[in-house]
């Protein structure tokens, strides 16, 4: 848990909450801060891809241990630059960093699970990501009662990463555990109609969620007159996504993996389209509440079911999932900027977001004209 809370929680989504002050001190319009988004995003994108590879076979423990020390250092070396070039270089390591640190951490955690037969604890794995997200909005409450610059946030959000990496690597201190057997060589993928099309849903999915979870406080700002809601409203998507996992968990053993992530794509839209269309401050309070209630658990979900749909070869079908899912996230923040930038306001993002979302759920919908029992 606490792996996931400083690699993703504040390694990745901390800029979230910081990203307001950023643009302020340093002049961004909002193009340029979907920009410095998506360079993380394609960061994460090449560190999942990379780290599929053997070459970290007997070294996990110290690519995780590395990982986290690189997202430590990274979020403190930020506050250095104030280029364009220079902040998107940073955050693409930043998310290579936290790719790593969530495959090689889960890695380990995840084999010595199976070996206790506890895989119902990866849900709780899964919720450190919304003790990251609750730690960041604590800091901006903290930071917005004070009168502090922009690199303030940074630096204390370092602060917090080190701590937490020391937390995480004293805790897990072993190996994977190894199962019996060396692991086969998997064919090549073969892409039938039902993986195909919640291949496509995924990524739809990526473009959805991102857009609300990059620039949510930035749509809180927007409203001078309820900016002081930018620390609550984080605040509660952090504490929605905690329990998320498990909230979801009824609804997946009795309507399946399909409808449950159909099901998450339409709530979120809902949230998405409520962060931009209902009046502050109860529009982002609801956009982070749906928005923390769900997209963990769907990412989740999502990874399950392209293992299913594949199942000669489910390592390759997380990869391609995770490469889908990666390049939904990295157009949603583009769009979105770039839309900001002619409109002046993040609605007509927002609204391509929850469309998004929608498709989304009418692609996974289709999948059950294939495939049944997911």
């Amino acid at each position: 848990m606490m792996a996931m809370a400083v690699a993703m929680g504040i390694g990745r989504f901390v800029y979230t909450p910081l990203l307001p002050d950023l643009m302020e001190g340093l002049g961004l319009s909002f193009s340029q801060a979907g920009t410095i988004a998506s360079a993380n995003y394609v960061g994460y994108l090449v560190g999942a891809v990379l780290a599929g590879f053997g070459w970290a076979s007997s070294r996990e423990r110290l690519v995780f241990f590395l990982s986290l020390a690189s997202t430590t250092l990274l979020l403190a070396l930020l506050p250095q630059f104030t280029s364009i070039v220079a902040l998107g270089a940073i955050r693409f390591l930043a998310g290579v960093a936290s790719a790593f640190a969530m495959v090689f951490g889960s890695t380990i955690l995840f084999s010595h699970l199976e070996v206790a037969k506890r895989t119902d604890l990866q849900a709780l794995h899964f919720g450190g990501v919304g003790i990251g997200l609750v730690a960041s909005a604590v800091l901006l409450i903290i930071l917005s009662g004070m009168d502090h610059e922009w690199r303030a946030g940074w630096y204390a959000s370092a602060a917090m990463a080190g701590v937490g990496s020391i937390i995480a690597v004293s805790l897990l201190h072993t190996a994977p555990a190894q199962s019996a057997g060396a692991p086969a060589r998997e064919p090549s993928l073969r892409w039938n109609p039902a993986f195909t099309m919640i291949t496509i849903a995924y990524g739809l999915f990526g473009i959805g969620y991102i857009v609300t979870a990059t620039f949510l406080v930035a749509i809180v700002r927007g409203s001078s007159e309820h900016a002081w809601l930018e620390g609550p409203v984080w605040l509660v998507t952090g504490l929605a996504a905690i329990p998320s996992v498990f909230l979801w968990a009824p609804v997946r053993r009795k309507m399946g993996l399909v409808i449950t992530f159909i099901a998450g794509c339409l709530v979120e839209a809902v949230g998405v389209a409520a962060s931009v269309i209902v009046p502050p401050p109860y529009g982002p309070v609801v956009g982070g509440a749906l928005l923390g209630a769900t997209f963990v658990a769907v990412t989740a979900y999502g990874l399950q079911i392209g293992r299913i749909f594949a199942p000669e070869a489910p390592r390759r079908a997380f990869a391609v999932m995770t490469a889908s899912f990666g390049i939904g996230q990295i157009i949603g923040p583009l769009i979105a900027g770039y839309l900001a930038d002619i409109t002046g306001s993040f609605v007509h993002g927002s609204l391509a977001a929850a469309f998004a979302l929608v498709v989304s759920a009418v692609f996974a919908m289709l999948t059950r004209a294939y495939r049944t029992g997911t």
